[in-house]
């Protein structure tokens, strides 16, 4: 059963039967919208063998699998650079010198509000880049900007006790930042690194754009074929599970390591022993 927290209690019988009819008329809605859009996609012929015909052919599965894989790709160089340079970002915010922390702030909130496809086109067509290197490189500025800003709220979400103690121990402020801010952070960063990583996959799309061929382009190309009556319907519906897939994947990949720090011995709390009868404390008889 289900704790109660600080902002609700546990729903009694009453509240449970309340809560079971809503969650009944909910699925019954969202099961008679599907119905209906299953009903029009049959009306406009979007599951006629023609449309399907396509998936069926060895070039197109490998069509689709190679812009997968570049997806992938893309995907992981952006993630890896972009926590880096968020790391690096998020370090100079929090120094204590200025010229470091003002220029940190600078790059953060330049790259933060410039759209994302504005600087893969800027990359691709001014410094003249390949289409992977502009789409990894417009993606890792963007969401390194705003990982830095999550890195910096997560560190500094940590209680000034915490940062006190370690200083009165005599640590000095890279092992503070190292041994106990950072990783009390972690928890606090995490929800909203998985976001901004899910972002960053999505974002990928937006490489078809710069003739990249990634899962996008790789379906743009099939349901605009003519040979098989555009099938634009059928390769939304293949692709956006896949998609949805993998942003699943990784939110479950970060719930994993979540619970796999929370067991950690670093991090688990410590059991004290219950104080016995009969102790006394000094000077008292």
């Amino acid at each position: 059963m289900t704790e109660s927290t600080a902002l609700y209690d546990l729903p009694g019988p009453r509240a449970r039967r309340r809560h079971l009819g809503y969650g009944a008329a909910a699925s019954l809605l969202i099961l008679v919208l599907l119905g209906w859009l299953a009903h029009l996609l049959w009306d406009t012929g979007q599951f006629t063998a023609t449309k399907w015909t396509p998936f069926q052919y060895q070039g197109i599965q490998e069509l689709l699998l190679r812009g997968l894989g570049n997806t992938l790709k893309a995907f992981a160089c952006a993630a890896v650079l972009s926590v880096a340079l968020g790391a690096v970002l998020a370090a100079g915010r929090l120094s204590e010198h200025r010229a470091p922390r003002w220029a940190a702030t600078l790059v953060v909130e330049f790259f933060r509000a410039m759209p994302v496809l504005v600087m893969i086109f800027f990359i691709f067509v001014a410094l003249k880049a390949h289409p992977l290197p502009a789409l990894v490189a417009g993606l890792t500025l963007y969401n390194g900007a705003v990982l830095a800003e999550v890195f910096r709220t997560g560190v500094n979400s940590v209680e000034r006790g915490q940062r006190e103690a370690a200083y009165s121990l005599g640590m000095r402020k890279t092992q503070v930042m190292a041994y106990v801010l950072v990783p009390q952070g972690v928890r606090a960063m995490l929800p909203a690194v998985i976001s901004q990583l899910v972002v960053a996959l999505k974002d990928t799309s937006l490489g078809f754009l710069i003739t990249y061929e990634e899962f996008l382009h790789a379906g743009k190309l099939i349901a605009s074929s003519l040979d098989y009556d555009l099938p634009f319907i059928p390769v939304v519906m293949v692709i956006s599970p896949i998609y949805i897939g993998m942003c699943m994947l990784l939110s479950w990949s970060a719930t994993r390591v979540a619970r796999r720090q929370r067991r950690s011995p670093t991090t688990e709390a410590v059991a004290v022993a219950p104080a016995e009868p009969g102790t006394l404390l000094p000077g008292k008889q």
